[in-house]
C-alpha cells in the first residue's frame, strides 16, 4: 500500500510522485514478492502520468492541454487511491493506460 501511497510525495518533493514508490519499491522488493509487483506498477503508472502531463503542457497552445492537464491530475488522484485501497485488501491492482516500462 505504501508503494502507491507514496507518490503523493510529489506534492511536497518535485518528482517525488516517482521517487517515493522508487524508494519503496527498491528497499522492500526482495523481501515481500507483492512489494515488488505492486512497485512496479505504481512505477509505470507514475512515469505514465508525467509523459501524458508533459503532452497535455504541449497542447496547452491549442487551449485543450489546460483541460487535459486537469482531468489527467484528478485521474491521478482517484486511481492511487483506488490501487492503495485495493493493495490494503491483498489485491494487485492494474492502471489503467499505463506504458509497460518495469516487467
Amino acid at each position: 500500500m505504501l508503494c502507491h501511497l507514496s507518490a503523493f510525495a510529489g506534492v511536497i518533493v518535485p518528482l517525488g510522485s516517482i521517487l517515493g514508490p522508487l524508494v519503496v519499491w527498491l528497499i522492500k522488493k526482495n523481501e515481500m514478492p507483492s512489494v515488488d509487483a505492486h512497485g512496479k506498477e505504481s512505477l509505470n503508472f507514475q512515469i505514465s502520468v508525467l509523459i501524458y502531463l508533459a503532452v497535455s503542457a504541449l497542447l496547452v497552445l491549442v487551449v485543450i492541454g489546460f483541460f487535459l492537464m486537469i482531468a489527467i491530475g484528478i485521474a491521478a488522484i482517484v486511481l492511487v487511491i483506488v490501487a492503495s485501497i485495493k493493495a490494503s485488501n491483498g489485491e494487485l491492482y492494474r492502471y489503467p493506460l499505463t506504458i509497460r516500462f518495469i516487467n
